[in-house]
């Protein structure tokens, strides 16, 4: 039971670093209501591009802003490919992912590039743990109270309009397709920021380090958004629990790692766990609920009879 608890601070810091790449799919698919798998390709980007900068001489610090610069163009292509050409949003996110695959393939040079601790100056590494995991909650924190400001601002208030109901915002006289950009433009360089802090902590970047970054998103939004979801609407909540769904996420992998289950299967059980959260409520709506309240009906009739 000691080597499972001993590893636990370790997916906790893996569950916040996933989390804040979590807050860029809160971005598209619940603020603008746009299912955007750019963020597949967009997350490795940013590995790529900060190992690139280590690897070179550059900092850290380096290597993280312009891993945000260049999830920020990501989001750029995508959404000028559905503003502009008109393609649909899943389908302009896809093309832009198949383009970042050779583009990550050609920035590294190779597959994968390695950036050990023991080699480079990194802001952390999981060789220390606790020292990673404060600093990682520190970013995830500054990030989700610096969207919580700016999304109250009156340009973060019409890219929630703007998901909220496009009819009515254009007809108030917003821009609704420049919100659309800046807003995949924010949510792609949250990943790949994200993905830059990943490169770091686990000490290396891969061409496939985002394969179904998508999923663990959503994984994410889901779990975190049904925690609090009887509790309070709070816009600041509800982001902060997109970071915890991801940590409780990573907690269930690790103990499904941990106690021997098959891995193959693991991203088949993440499928499996939004299509849960998801469709649970729906359930609960149409059948449950209405069970319950009839049966209750029913047990109050009984009362008044007897």
């Amino acid at each position: 039971m000691l080597p499972y608890l001993s590893s636990l601070p370790g997916a906790v810091a893996l569950g916040i670093i996933w989390g804040i790449m979590g807050l860029g799919v809160f971005i598209t698919y619940h603020i603008l209501d746009i299912p955007d798998l750019t963020v597949d390709g967009s997350f490795a980007t940013g590995g790529a591009v900060c190992a690139i900068i280590i690897v070179g001489g550059g900092s850290f610090w380096l290597g993280l802003l312009l891993g945000l610069i260049v999830g920020l163009v990501c989001g750029l292509i995508t959404g000028l490919l559905h503003t502009v050409l008109d393609i649909p949003p899943i389908l302009a996110g896809i093309l832009t992912q198949l383009s970042l695959w050779s583009i990550n393939q050609k920035i590294m040079g190779r597959s994968n590039i390695s950036i050990s601790a023991r080699s480079f100056e990194l802001l952390f590494s999981q060789i220390k743990v606790y020292d990673a995991l404060w600093k990682i909650a520190l970013i995830a924190l500054v990030l989700v109270l610096g969207f919580y400001v700016s999304f109250g601002t009156e340009l973060g208030a019409s890219i929630r309009a703007t998901g909220d109901n496009p009819r009515m915002a254009k007809a108030q006289g917003i821009n609704t397709k420049l919100n659309i950009v800046i807003g995949l433009m924010i949510s792609n360089g949250i990943v790949a920021l994200s993905g830059a802090l990943l490169a770091q902590y686990q000490g290396f970047a891969d061409i496939n380090m985002g394969k179904g970054a998508i999923v663990i998103g959503l994984c994410a939004v889901v779990i975190g958004l049904a925690l609090i979801k009887r509790i309070t609407p709070n816009f600041f909540v509800r982001m902060l629990s997109v970071v915890v769904g991801s940590v409780i996420y990573y907690l269930v992998y690790q103990t499904v790692v941990f106690f021997g289950f098959d891995t193959v299967y693991l991203k088949m059980i993440a499928a499996v766990v939004v299509a849960l959260f998801l469709g649970v409520p729906y359930l609960n709506k149409k059948y449950f609920a209405p069970y319950f309240k009839r049966r209750k009906k029913r047990l109050v009739l009984r009362e008044n009879e007897q």
